[in-house]
């Protein structure tokens, strides 16, 4: 018998229960591990296991191989696999279509953006976009632009909205806004006496960046380069994983740091950071929306064409 008509057999597709079985499953295959599906879920490890046994009980067949180093597919669960995604992806589709037709979009849409557009950007634009779509659910994971790319490749996220400036040949980028990456120090450090450095200058400030895989870093590295700047050649003491956590360690320390203007405009605002300039070195960016190659699905075209239109 072919596989699939037996699985279309065994599952009743009006049936609630088993979407919701399904979209279990679909956690646990896409993670392999219970736990990290009931964390995406919101729901508890127990009741991941109740629903992946009862969709084993129902369908006659084992779907994962358990271990004491965890879970793995049978042949079964990978073939299941292959089908539930198909299933997710035209409920998600007919959700929309159906909610045009209704003239009030309902439906959920996961967000990734990287740590910057995440911290400083996004929220605002979330909340309008809340008060116009109430009955769109959005979800918004922060990481940075490696990971988030991953997750979009995977599937894990509808839309991702990122700082670098790879390009993965799975994905599609759109662009989504400008930006500028800015040295600042903050107003205890003796370089406030300063407004500008030349490039030979730099090579000896204190520094401390962004991580390895940062979006940031990634230009700012690029930028340094075309004016004949190594990474390597500078005084770096430091890499850390978020804005935030710069700008506190630029408050207790006398390093410098490069960071979005974006996420220091109030502090600079306030005095409590200097914007000390680079000579002949300006480092500018775009922002993108990156989703699959092809055509993406509504609610990622609503979302984009929202944010677009009320820059």
């Amino acid at each position: 018998m072919n596989i699939f008509l037996y699985f279309c057999r065994k599952i009743n597709p009006e049936n609630l229960m088993i979407q919701f079985k399904l979209q279990v499953f679909h956690a646990c295959a896409e993670n392999l591990s219970f736990t990290k599906a009931s964390e995406k879920l919101f729901i508890t490890q127990p009741a991941v296991t109740k629903n992946i046994k009862e969709l084993e009980t129902r369908m006659g067949i084992k779907l994962f191989e358990r271990s004491k180093s965890g879970i793995s597919l049978t042949q079964a669960g990978i073939v299941l696999l292959k089908y539930t995604e198909k299933v997710l992806e035209i409920k998600k589709k007919s959700d929309y279509e159906i909610s045009l037709l209704r003239e009030s979009f309902a439906g959920n849409l996961k967000l990734g953006a990287s740590t910057t557009i995440g911290q400083y950007i996004l929220p605002a634009v979330l909340a309008r976009f809340n008060r116009q779509f109430p009955d769109i659910e959005l979800s918004l994971l922060n990481k940075n632009t490696q990971e988030i790319e991953q997750d979009v490749i995977h599937k894990e996220i509808d839309l991702g909205i990122i700082e670098g400036s790879s390009k993965r040949k799975e994905l599609k980028y759109s662009p989504f806004m400008k930006d500028e990456i800015v040295a600042v120090v903050h107003k205890s450090n003796e370089l406030c006496k300063k407004d500008c450095l030349t490039p030979e200058e730099l090579k000896h400030i204190p520094l401390v960046l962004r991580e390895i895989g940062s979006g940031s870093l990634e230009v700012i590295a690029d930028s340094l380069f075309a004016h004949g700047i190594k990474l390597k050649n500078l005084n770096i003491k430091m890499h850390l994983g978020s804005t935030e956590s710069i700008k506190n360690y630029l408050a207790n320390s006398d390093c410098m740091s490069f960071v979005s203007v974006h996420a220091v405009n109030r502090e600079i605002i306030n005095g409590e950071f200097k914007i000390i300039a680079i000579e002949n070195l300006r480092i500018t960016r775009r922002f993108h929306f990156i989703y699959l190659q092809g055509t993406p699905d509504g609610f990622v075209q609503k979302f984009m064409a929202f944010v677009n239109n009320t820059q």
